[in-house]
C-alpha cells in the first residue's frame, strides 16, 4: 500500500494527556507522585520580586541630596505601608515641616546621598503554577513542577489567541455549519468554555468579553474580525499572551468554514464536562498548536478502537483537510497515492494524492495542500 508522512492536528476521542508544568524560576513544589490534582489546583509557587519605586526624597522636601539620610524617618530594610511618613525636613526653627509619604507598601531597598532618592522595593509577587486539567502526578521535577497525566478527549485546532483557561463545555450552535454571533452569548455562559459551529463573529467575542466567557471554540475566523478584536494586525507567529479576558481557538482556518462534523460531535457529546483550553499558537519551528483537553472519567464510554496508525502516517483511508484554495476547508480521505509526479494547472510538477472528500466530490490535489487529522 502507498505511505507517505505529513504533519496534521490530532482529534481524538481518547488519548494519554500528559501536561508537563513548570515555574518559570526555582520554587516549591506542592504535590508528590501519586496525587490526583484538579485543573485549578495550585501544584507549584514561587515569588519574584516586587517592582521597583524611585521616591524623590530631595526633590520633594527641597533638600540637597547629601542631607536626605538624616531626614529619613526610616531606614534600609524596614517595611512601609502606603501612606507612611518616611521622611520628615527639618523647617525652619521647628515650623513648615514637609513629609513625603510612601506611595505603596514595600521595603526600603536603598537611601542614596548622591541622588536624594530612596528606592521602594514593592511586596513579592506570587507565582502559581495551576495544574491546567484534572490527573495524577506521575513526575515531580524539584524546585520546578510537575508532570501530570489522564485519559483525556484532545482536541488540536488550527489557530489560537490567549493563554490557558478552564471552564464546563456549553454548545452554543446546533450544527457545525452555524454562525456563531452575538445572540448566542448569554449571561449564562459566564466562565464557560462555548463552542461554536463555523465562522465567529467579532460582535460574539466583544458579546463574550464582557458577559465572562473563559473560551470560544469555532471553525474559523475572518482576519478582518481578528484585527478587530485585538486592536493590531496580528504579525507575528507566537501568540498566547494577548490580554483578551478569553481564549479563541479556529479549528479550520480562516473564513467562513464549518468546524469538522466529527469534532463537534465529539466536543458536544462532553457538553456540560470541565475543559482545559490554550489557545497558544506557534507555526515556526518547534510547532504549537492551540487545544481543547476534557479529562475522561471512569464513567465515561471507552471509544471504539480503532487499528493503531503510526503518527503521521498518510496511505489509503487517512482522514485529512484540505488547505489551499479553491478546496480550502473541505475535509475527506485518501483515496489514492500516486507515486509519480503529476503536471499542475501551473505546469510545475509535483507529487499528489486524491482526496474523496465529505460532499461526495474527488479531487486531485499537491500533497503540500493536505493536513492530516490524527486520530
Amino acid at each position: 500500500m502507498a505511505k507517505a508522512y505529513t504533519p496534521g492536528l490530532k482529534v481524538a476521542a481518547c488519548t494519554m494527556f500528559r501536561a508537563r508544568r513548570l515555574l518559570p524560576v526555582h520554587g516549591e513544589v506542592l504535590v508528590k507522585v501519586g496525587d490526583l490534582v484538579k485543573a485549578r489546583d495550585v501544584i507549584a509557587r514561587t515569588f519574584i520580586d516586587g517592582d521597583v519605586t524611585p521616591v524623590a526624597i530631595a526633590s520633594q522636601l527641597s533638600a540637597p541630596a547629601s542631607d536626605v539620610a538624616e531626614l529619613m524617618l526610616v531606614k534600609e530594610g524596614d517595611a512601609v505601608v502606603a501612606g507612611q511618613p518616611i521622611a520628615r525636613s527639618k523647617g525652619i526653627f521647628g515650623f513648615g515641616k514637609r513629609e513625603v509619604v510612601s506611595p505603596s507598601a514595600g521595603v526600603i531597598e536603598s537611601i542614596s546621598a548622591t541622588t536624594g532618592q530612596v528606592m521602594l522595593r514593592g511586596a513579592p509577587v506570587a507565582v502559581e503554577v495551576l495544574a491546567y486539567i484534572d490527573g495524577r502526578v506521575t513526575e515531580v521535577f524539584a524546585g520546578e513542577g510537575a508532570l501530570i497525566e489522564t485519559d483525556a478527549v484532545f482536541v488540536q485546532g488550527i489557530f489560537g489567541v490567549g493563554g490557558e483557561t478552564v471552564g464546563l463545555l456549553r454548545m452554543a450552535c446546533a450544527r457545525p455549519d452555524a454562525l456563531l454571533d452575538a445572540t448566542q452569548i448569554t449571561p449564562s455562559l459566564k466562565g464557560c468554555v462555548v463552542v461554536g459551529g463555523a465562522r465567529v463573529t467579532a460582535a460574539a467575542v466583544r458579546a463574550a468579553q464582557a458577559v465572562g466567557v473563559a473560551a470560544i471554540v469555532a471553525g474559523g475566523i475572518d482576519d478582518a474580525d481578528l484585527k478587530a478584536i485585538l486592536g493590531y494586525d496580528l504579525g507575528v507567529a507566537i501568540t498566547g499572551t494577548e490580554r483578551l479576558g478569553l481564549s479563541i481557538v479556529v479549528t479550520e482556518g480562516f473564513g467562513d468554514i464549518a468546524m469538522a462534523e466529527r469534532t463537534f460531535a465529539l466536543l458536544k457529546s462532553f457538553e456540560g464536562r470541565e475543559a482545559s483550553v490554550n489557545g497558544a499558537t506557534q507555526i515556526r519551528a518547534g510547532v504549537t498548536r492551540p487545544e481543547i483537553v476534557i479529562a475522561r472519567s471512569a464513567g465515561d464510554v471507552a471509544p471504539a478502537l480503532a487499528a493503531p496508525r503510526e503518527a503521521g502516517l498518510l496511505e489509503i483511508g487517512t482522514p485529512v483537510r484540505l488547505i489551499r484554495d479553491p478546496y480550502f476547508g473541505m475535509l475527506g480521505n485518501v483515496t489514492a497515492l500516486p507515486s509519480e509526479p503529476a503536471v499542475l494547472g501551473s505546469g510545475s510538477k509535483a507529487r499528489v494524492l486524491e482526496v474523496a472528500c465529505a460532499n461526495g466530490t474527488r479531487v486531485t490535489v499537491p500533497r503540500a495542500n493536505i493536513e492530516l487529522i490524527e486520530t
